[in-house]
């Protein structure tokens, strides 16, 4: 699903206004992307969490060339669906 696509089902099952619609899915990306830029967890109850996890500074290896690379810390964000969403997969 796509953002537009998203957009258009909330308009439809909320009975308003897609440009209403684009509003509020984008608050509500731009507040989970704030909230994990600030080092905190987003829980959204039968979900699933959004963390950001650190990862170390580590050398790698260009696999085109040999050549050692060093790859610098980093924080990626990661998801870890809730119970209720994986039993919801599982009988699909």
């Amino acid at each position: 699903m796509t953002r537009s696509e998203l957009i258009d089902k909330f308009a439809t099952d909320a009975s308003i206004s897609r440009q209403r619609a684009a509003v509020i899915v984008d608050a509500f990306f731009s507040a989970l992307a704030g909230s994990l830029a600030d080092g905190n967890r987003v829980e959204l109850r039968s979900f699933g969490n959004f963390s950001v996890r650190q990862y170390r500074s580590y050398e790698g290896r260009n696999p085109k060339t040999g050549e050692t690379v060093f790859v610098p810390e980093k924080r990626l964000p990661y998801f870890k669906p809730s119970v209720q969403l994986r039993q919801e997969l599982e009988r699909s």
